[in-house]
């Protein structure tokens, strides 16, 4: 398949979250591929280093790894302070790092409650709330939120994932209203079924249950991270730039 090049996005500063691995993995080769500037944030720094060496490899520009624990909000605020004092302004942002730890509502404790909105929600908002200021400077920029269908789909072992998932479309809606002004656009991308390295080792080592799950997609193909990738390239790209408050599902149409 023929990749489709963003010139506009060669150059630009880009700011990953959670990108050591899975689908922030594919964030991070898809847009060093385009000629961006890579920075990304991941509390794995052996996985971290590993990617970043190899992407060095691959591309013109190395990417810049940022060892952070996203929980720690002042740790956050430092990294990306760095990543600016060395890229300079992002023109994106992709909110990507999550856990979607299984859970049985009965059981859930409120530490194991805060740490899950912690892990998926709150980053999120501090992130952007660090990021606008740099996108106000430069005339605009992109912020892209990463949701689930989970929440959409009532998905019952995910009762705060789902939560946060949720919460996550609220403040794009409300964030792209506010910095909108400032042709800062703010999209979230809801993925389907998509069957990381870390998906088959804790939640789907039986493939006759993934194919199963994928016959309740419209289309029958598996949903890969370059395909949630692919959508993240657009809508950070100029192409997109009359594109924002909206929740895009990646999902082959899973019902």
């Amino acid at each position: 398949m023929t990749k489709t090049t963003y010139s506009g996005l060669a150059g630009r500063v880009v700011l990953i979250t959670g990108g050591a691995s899975g689908i922030g993995a594919a964030f991070v080769r898809a847009f060093a591929a385009q000629g961006a500037r890579v920075a990304f944030l991941d509390i794995d720094a052996d996985a971290g280093e590993t990617l970043a060496r190899e992407v060095a490899g691959s591309f013109d520009a190395a990417p810049l790894f940022v060892r952070c624990d996203l929980l720690d909000i002042d740790a956050l605020r430092a990294a990306m302070a760095m990543v600016h004092g060395a890229l300079g302004d992002a023109a994106v942002l992709v909110n990507n790092a999550a856990n979607d730890q299984r859970q049985v509502l009965s059981e859930v404790t409120p530490a194991e409650f805060d740490w899950m909105i912690g892990v998926n929600l709150k980053h999120v908002f501090f992130a952007a709330q660090a990021v606008v200021p740099q996108m106000q400077a430069r005339g605009g920029g992109s912020i892209i939120n990463m949701s689930s269908i989970a929440w959409m789909r009532g998905a019952p072992a995910l009762p705060a994932y789902a939560a946060a998932k949720a919460a996550i479309v609220g403040f794009t809606n409300s964030l792209a209203r506010l910095v909108g002004p400032d042709r800062i656009r703010v999209n979230a991308i809801a993925p389907g079924m998509v069957i990381t390295e870390r998906q088959r080792r804790l939640w789907y080592p039986d493939e006759q249950a993934i194919a199963e799950l994928r016959t309740r997609q419209a289309v029958p193909d598996a949903v890969t991270p370059d395909d949630i990738a692919n959508m993240a390239l657009f809508l950070a790209s100029d192409e997109s730039r009359r594109i924002t408050r909206q929740c895009i599902q990646v999902d082959a149409g899973l019902g």
